[in-house]
């Protein structure tokens, strides 16, 4: 499912229109970025949670030279399905 086919599907769900499903979700995802980027994790009983997760700078080698380089630390974000979603699925 893309982005173009859950907006359909919440439309469709919450009886909305296209627009409106749009804003929704651009509104929804919005706010969980929002959330992530001040640091705060995000916790959706029943479905799952969204944290930041830090990596530390390390040492890596350019696959074409094999010359040594250091790679930069970075964020990247870490979901944990919940025991509903978990359920769902099994």
């Amino acid at each position: 499912m893309n982005k173009a086919e859950l907006i359909q599907q919440v439309a469709r769900s919450a009886d909305l229109t296209q627009a409106s499903a749009s804003r929704a979700v651009d509104a929804i995802f919005g706010a969980i970025a929002d959330s992530l980027r001040n640091g705060e994790p995000v916790m959706l009983t029943g479905f799952g949670s969204f944290s930041v997760a830090e990596r530390a700078q390390r040492n890596g080698r350019n696959p074409r030279t094999g010359e040594p380089i250091t790679i930069a630390a970075s964020k990247n974000t870490k979901f944990k399905a919940g025991k509903g979603l978990k359920d769902a699925l099994n």
